[in-house]
């Protein structure tokens, strides 16, 4: 709008001529030369100016105590309390001295049953009969658990001495091996857990601390240009040592640095920067943080200010899983479709943009870089929530159980365009809400929540025009036939106890994701999914068997992603009209998959046909094979589709004599070799293969000897090796790979560990970058 405005408004200027046909008017997307972002900062491994503050509270991890130690962290919000148990919490001589580690997300909005399943979930499976177990039931199975073990607990953001009271039932006081850390707002909370120690008040950062951090946010491990020191030391002094305030005024100033090159343009961006800072902070220092965020998603393009607003929808703490994330915005509507590159690929720069900005945190990074899963930090959820249901007319409303109902009313939901309900999710359906404008209709609880089949029908019955349905904690236990009469729905992700999905779910034509958690091994698909011409992503944990195979002309050309497809389902017909996928997974009796039995053709031979594809994944379910099928044969390379980059096996049993098969994969990049997926005591790697590998994974295999060189793998970038309790050593070649620099041994022998020790310190005397790390760390 703003770009059609500007250009009316300079015809305008000329009173003889107003030529609508001149106006260049686009879907509201960004400009192509804007999907073309800086790459994610190279931000240096260590936290600024908290090593100090580290080292001192694993000392207090440490020490003895007469009975169950608890630790605390204070300080105010963004400065960073979380980010230092964090570090704490991954510390490897933490990891070694506490096997037992556990992780709970408090925050305000919390339910003690939450806590302790969560806890639970640490130490056995959770069944049915234990979400029906009371407070008391539960704070008493963890204690049992709890008492026995040498532990380290981290209950992070508990906001009142009262949060604690509540919490602390579960705790066994007597287990002096015990200890737990928890990090709060409020320093009553630290002295309410532990009169005997004296809560831990973190500090703000030094100005040389503020500045090595700005720096690190804007430019990575680039300098900061001379041009722009003064400016810059400047803005780090006006945040006062607030390390979110940094990271918050780092993400925009990077965002100005690295889109433009001309300097003076920068110096004049940097200078307006550092007086609405400096304007901010000088403001009620309760609202500082708020509007410096308010600062930064004013900077925010139109196209990224719907995805960021939309983050609120997750709970306090959450970790986004990115691919339902980037669905989600698709199936919304917020991803505007640009020549040349997939809704996907746009929706991942977006989110590229915002981790930029540092609005979002990239949690996790898949092998090949790209961001695998996310987390907002709560102030930040807090604005997007506050921003959304003030400024942007109801786009999202989260809703609080009470002791009297909802907060919002029950009644308010007709106004909402995106509704989200962690707790509680089942007392919010039963109460018969309805909302005629609601798009989305979202639970992230961390507790289970069973529907009752006379519930079953409350959902589409409330919510004619749903999008997105994202309520995976939801069990359900029969499919509801009434979502079919959704038409608008584009997504759709839930648990279940079914085993067949009907055929009238071909009626949602208009779906893009269907994902399907279910506690059965196999799924029978009984829709033609072939008639569902939007259908971009199917993913479900069991193996999917399709009924439905139609033999006529035309394809699913949409779809991108299938998991799990059963060996028998895959047909040459299938291969034909699944040829545009990209990622396929293939789940159950793969002996039925590779093996000819006396025909010319093994099924395998079809998948070749999926000339797109690049990600396949091959999981042999032993439950399903007797032993005689567990050692499956490799089929040769050139049955492998052709622009093949990941490649996961699980469970296959080839031998190791096999893996030149794989080394003839011209642009195989990535390898994850899974949970026996090869066997046999020696691998030789053979010349001329893995010409494109850059990562190689291999875990829970009998492998007692390998040999290779640099010329076997001379692109690899990271090898990680788990649970190869056999191998000797690490082929000691592999350190003359200029390319190589990441290695993780996760429990490993000594002298293989002893060998990838000799690979670093090969790597430091030729000054190469290099990190290795070893678990449990060699103490």
């Amino acid at each position: 709008m703003e770009k059609v405005s500007d250009q009316v408004k300079e015809i305008y200027g000329d009173k003889t001529r107003f030529d609508f046909s001149s106006l260049i008017v686009g879907d509201g997307g960004p400009d192509e030369s804007e999907l073309i972002t800086q790459p994610p900062l190279q931000r240096r491994g260590k936290v600024v100016g908290f090593e100090d503050e580290a080292k001192k509270l694993v000392g207090c991890l440490f020490e003895e105590t007469q009975q169950l130690d608890v630790i605390s962290i204070i300080g105010m919000p963004g400065l960073g309390k979380t980010t230092l148990a964090e570090k704490i919490f991954t510390n490897s001589v933490i990891q070694y001295e506490f096997p037992r580690r556990i992780w709970v997300s408090v925050s305000q909005e919390f339910t003690r049953k939450d806590i302790f399943l969560t806890i639970l979930r640490e130490f056995t499976r959770l069944d049915e009969d234990m979400y029906h177990k009371s407070d008391q039931e539960l704070a008493e199975l963890v204690s049992s658990y709890l008492e026995k073990d040498k532990f380290f607990l981290v209950m992070d953001d508990v906001w009142t001495g009262k949060d604690w009271e509540k919490l602390q039932i579960a705790l066994p006081k007597r287990n002096k091996m015990g200890k737990v850390l928890i990090t709060s707002r409020h320093e009553e909370v630290g002295w309410s857990a532990n009169r005997d120690r004296r809560p831990h008040r973190l500090r703000f950062l030094t100005e040389e601390e503020s500045w090595l951090l700005l720096q690190m946010e804007v430019f990575g491990e680039l300098e900061c240009p001379s041009e722009l020191e003064g400016l810059g030391k400047r803005t780090a002094h006006q945040c006062a040592g607030l390390p979110l305030a940094i990271v918050v005024v780092g993400g925009i100033l990077s965002k100005k640095f690295w889109v433009s090159n001309d300097m003076a343009a920068n110096r004049n961006a940097w200078r307006k920067m550092s007086e609405n800072v400096s304007t901010y902070l000088s403001e009620d220092p309760g609202r500082r943080m708020e509007k410096l965020i308010a600062l930064s998603y004013d900077e925010l393009p139109y196209h990224l200010r719907a995805c960021f607003l939309y983050l609120g929808i997750f709970p306090e703490d959450f970790e986004i899983p990115v691919r339902e994330l980037i669905r989600m915005w698709i199936a919304e509507g917020f991803i505007q479709q640009k020549s040349g590159f997939t809704l996907e690929e746009i929706a991942e720069n977006y989110l590229e943009d915002l981790v930029n900005r540092n609005l979002v945190r990239a949690d996790k990074r898949t092998v090949d870089g790209r961001v695998k899963t996310c987390r907002i930090h709560d102030m930040l959820r807090d604005f997007c929530i506050r921003e959304a249901g003030i400024e942007r007319e109801n786009f999202l409303q989260e809703m609080k159980s009470s002791g009297d109902g909802f907060e919002p009313s029950i009644v308010e939901v007709k106004k909402f365009r995106r509704v989200c309900a962690h707790s509680n999710f089942l007392s919010f359906i039963t109460s018969n809400p309805y909302g005629p404008r609601t798009r989305s209709l979202c639970c992230f609880s961390k507790e289970e929540i069973t529907l009752s089949p006379e519930n079953v029908s409350s959902i589409p019955k409330a919510f004619k025009l749903l999008r997105v349905l994202a309520v995976t904690p939801v069990v359900f236990t029969r499919f509801p036939l009434d979502l079919t009469q959704l038409i608008h729905l584009k997504y759709i992700a839930l648990s279940s106890t079914f085993k067949v999905l009907p055929e009238v779910l071909t009626k949602l034509w208009n779906l893009q994701t269907l994902i399907i958690h279910t506690t059965s091994r196999a799924l029978k698909v009984k829709a033609d999914i072939w008639q569902m011409i939007q259908l971009r992503y199917l993913k479900t944990n069991a193996s999917i068997t399709l009924a439905f195979e139609t033999t006529g002309k035309g394809g699913a050309e949409k779809l991108q992603t299938f998991y799990n497809l059963s060996p028998e389902s895959c047909t040459e017909n299938f291969c034909k009209k699944a040829r545009y996928l990209k990622e396929l997974g293939i789940r159950g009796r793969l002996a039925l998959l590779l093996d000819a039995k006396g025909s010319r053709y093994s099924p395998f031979d079809f998948v070749e046909m999926m000339q797109h594809l690049e990600n396949l994944k091959l999981i042999n379910d032993l439950s399903l094979s007797p032993p005689s099928e567990w050692q499956l044969k490799i089929p040769p390379p050139f049955k492998f589709p052709p622009k093949l980059r990941f490649l996961t096996l699980s469970f296959t049993y080839f031998e190791w004599s096999n893996m030149s098969v794989l080394g003839l994969l011209e642009n195989l990049e990535v390898l994850k070799l899974k949970d026996n997926a090869f066997v046999g005591k020696s691998w030789e790697t053979t010349d001329g293969g893995f010409r494109r590998l850059e990562v190689l994974q291999i875990g829970y295999t009998d492998l007692v000897y390998w040999v290779a060189s640099a010329h076997h793998f001379p692109r690899l970038r990271c090898l990680e090796l788990r649970n190869c309790e056999e191998l000797e050593e690490v082929p000691f070649g592999l350190a003359e790979i200029p390319s190589l620099e990441i290695m993780h041994l996760h429990r490993s022998t000594k002298s293989a560990v002893d060998s990838a020790k000799k690979i670093q310190q090969a790597k430091q005397q030729k000054k190469e970058g290099f990190s290795l790390s070893i678990f449990p760390p060699d103490l």
